[in-house]
């Protein structure tokens, strides 16, 4: 039997790759070539018999229209995503709802990673099918291991009995910079650190301010800028907690890849999560709520391991060989046209 051949496509293989886009793209390639049921094609190596794109710039246009009737979009970006990532975000708004209307229309089924995506998708009336499917998480890539703890910490420069506390994520307000600072502030005896980078430059919202306030930050703080992928397992597995205090997100990677790792994880109190998750995670509602937690954290190994186990059991919602076969039924579905 011919197997279905899928195409995956993502711009972000041509841009700066520090993102979670990126990252989810490259997971979907590894994640569909485990097994030999299906070949996969990405960007030019050629076509197929359906498209599957994560990015929705001039290159996904351009290569849907040999697809017509098999174009599946995922939705990793919301118009609301631009708050508090780009300048001035209020007047680009209207556009942005308009384009991005366009772009879910443009796809036969979109995959909504999260009800918060799905919900955007319908407010805005776009002409599509919608399918809820998650992101993959690759566990065993994050496995922690002393070598890769020694690694990691290598990389950061950091010291073996130190206790570390990690943010993840593009420098911008959307993110919570900011809170992650005001939180280290608290914590002199404690080394921060936030690997990302700031892939919108001088267009950043607010990006004076933040490098005022980066530029202020204490000596334990430490902002060693944005890794590759690869880099990304050492650099979980080189530290002690992960802080999430971002304000928007959709299916974020960052705190599952962290718990994969081992990690406990903080996240912000924030309406996604609440639809998202559906096992219990640690969370605050406000920079107070983000000390106290660190510092419990910190001194009580057995807090600790409450909250590592925590992680744990909130991976289970996204194993990959689950939504790897969710997947391929749905391809299967659109090749025999059963939109």
């Amino acid at each position: 039997m011919k197997k279905s051949r899928i195409h995956v496509l993502s711009e972000t293989e041509f841009v700066i790759k520090g993102q979670g886009v990126h990252t989810a793209f490259i997971d979907c390639v590894d994640l569909l070539k485990l097994n030999d049921d299906i070949e996969v094609v990405v960007n030019g190596q050629g076509w197929g018999d359906v498209l599957h794109a994560h990015t929705y710039g001039p290159y996904y246009f351009w290569k849907g229209r040999r697809y017509p009737g098999r174009k599946i979009f995922t939705v990793h970006v919301i118009p609301d995503s631009i708050k508090g990532s780009l300048p001035c975000w209020k007047l680009f708004m209207p556009f942005v709802r308009w384009y991005f209307r366009r772009v879910y229309s443009y796809a036969d089924v979109c995959i909504a990673i999260s009800p918060m995506v799905e919900s955007a998708i319908r407010e805005l009336k776009a002409n599509t099918r919608i399918v809820r499917i998650g992101n993959p998480i690759p566990v065993d890539k994050f496995a922690p291991t002393s070598e890769l703890r020694a690694q990691g910490r290598k990389l950061l420069g950091l010291s073996e009995n130190s206790f570390v506390v990690l943010g993840v994520g593009q420098l911008q307000g959307r993110k919570g910079v900011e809170d992650f600072l005001d939180i280290a502030e608290a914590f002199p005896e404690l080394t921060f650190v936030w690997a990302g980078g700031r892939p919108f430059g001088l267009m950043t919202e607010g990006i004076a301010k933040l490098n005022r306030r980066i530029a202020a930050a204490g000596e334990h703080v430490k902002f060693p800028g944005l890794f590759e992928l690869n880099d990304m397992p050492a650099i979980y597995n080189a530290v002690d907690l992960l802080l999430f205090p971002s304000y928007q997100e959709n299916c974020p990677l960052v705190p599952l890849e962290a718990a994969a790792a081992g990690l406990p994880v903080i996240f912000r109190d924030i309406p996604e999560y609440v639809q998202l998750y559906k096992h219990p995670y640690l969370k605050a509602g406000d920079t107070n709520e983000f000390i106290r937690l660190t510092k419990r954290i910190a001194a009580d190994k057995a807090f600790r391991q409450k909250a590592r186990d925590i992680s744990r059991i909130l991976l289970t919602q996204f194993d990959k060989q689950a939504i790897r076969n969710q997947l391929v039924a749905l391809y299967a579905e659109v090749l025999r046209g059963n939109m």
